[in-house]
Parts: C-alpha cells; sequence; structure tokens
C-alpha cells in the first residue's frame, strides 16, 4: 500500500534507509567506534552511519569512517556485507577497507577508537546487531583467506 494524496494523486513514498560504514584494517587488527551517543552509548560498533542525498554509498562509508574515528581509508571491497532489516526499514552496508597509518581519533559521535586483534574484539559489548553480523562474517572471512559478498537478512529479536 502506499500513502497516496487523494487531491492530486501524489505518491509520497516510504522507503528504506541506507546505512553504510567501513570494516577499517590496519596490520590485520579491526578498527572499532565506541559510541558516545544513543542508541548503544558506550557500546562498541563499526564505523557506519546514514547515507546523506547527493553522495555514493562509497563516499558516505568514506565519510562516515572519517566522522566517527577521523581515519581516512582506502575502499578495498565495493560491497562486502549488506545486511537487509524489514522490520526497521534499513539496509545496512559495508565495505572493507585499509588503514594506510594507524592515525585515527574520535569524532564528535564517538568516546574512543581503538584497533582490536580478531581475538579482542569485545563481543559483549557491541551495538547493532549488523555490526556483529559484518565481524563474524570477516574473522571467517580472514581465517579462510577469501572475502566473498555477503547478504544477511536480520528478522525481529522478538515476534
Amino acid at each position: 500500500m502506499r500513502a497516496v494524496c487523494p487531491a492530486c494523486g501524489h505518491i509520497h513514498y516510504d522507503n528504506p534507509k541506507m546505512v553504510v560504514g567501513t570494516l577499517p584494517v590496519y596490520q590485520g587488527k579491526i578498527l572499532l567506534c565506541q559510541r558516545a551517543i544513543e542508541p548503544g552509548a558506550g557500546k562498541w560498533t563499526l564505523p557506519a552511519g546514514f547515507m546523506e542525498c547527493g553522495e555514493s554509498m562509497m563516499q558516505g562509508a568514506w565519510r562516515e569512517t572519517f566522522e566517527e574515528a577521523c581515519a581516512q581509508v582506502r575502499l578495498i571491497e565495493p560491497v562486502y556485507h549488506m545486511v537487509d532489516i524489514p522490520h526497521i526499514a534499513q539496509t545496512h552496508l559495508f565495505f572493507r577497507a585499509e588503514l594506510d597509518t594507524p592515525e585515527f581519533g574520535a569524532g564528535d559521535e564517538t568516546l574512543q577508537a581503538r584497533l582490536f586483534a580478531p581475538d579482542e574484539i569485545p563481543w559483549e559489548d557491541l551495538v547493532f546487531r549488523s555490526s556483529h553480523s559484518a565481524l563474524r562474517s570477516w574473522i571467517a572471512d580472514l581465517e579462510r583467506g577469501v572475502f566473498p559478498t555477503r547478504h544477511v537478512t536480520l528478522k525481529p529479536l522478538v515476534d
């Protein structure tokens, strides 16, 4: 069902929101951000956020990584991990990325940014199931040495 104005016939589109981000790696470690804002203040996540009008997915992922982690990355994988979350009308898309140098910091929405080895990831303190899913895939792919594009659909935690 579409929301259509009965007077003029204009269709109001209520489309999913795109969240774009990166899995930034430096010498085998992943860069995570500890959130300073809700939802999930104090929890860790991959650098990501809502795409802006007028930018490409890659531009948005680069911008969000720079805004949240003060990090400049090289995007090395077009679409590495995509997560559909229909019950909240969002699609999260992550790019594999590399940090050329270990230069990063905390942006306005971040308490701190930090590199974690795969066995150091604070799983119990992660927010957002999409980040959790992308990190699990990254670790599995790292062990195999193959990084296929992945597409996951998350269902509500409670029906």
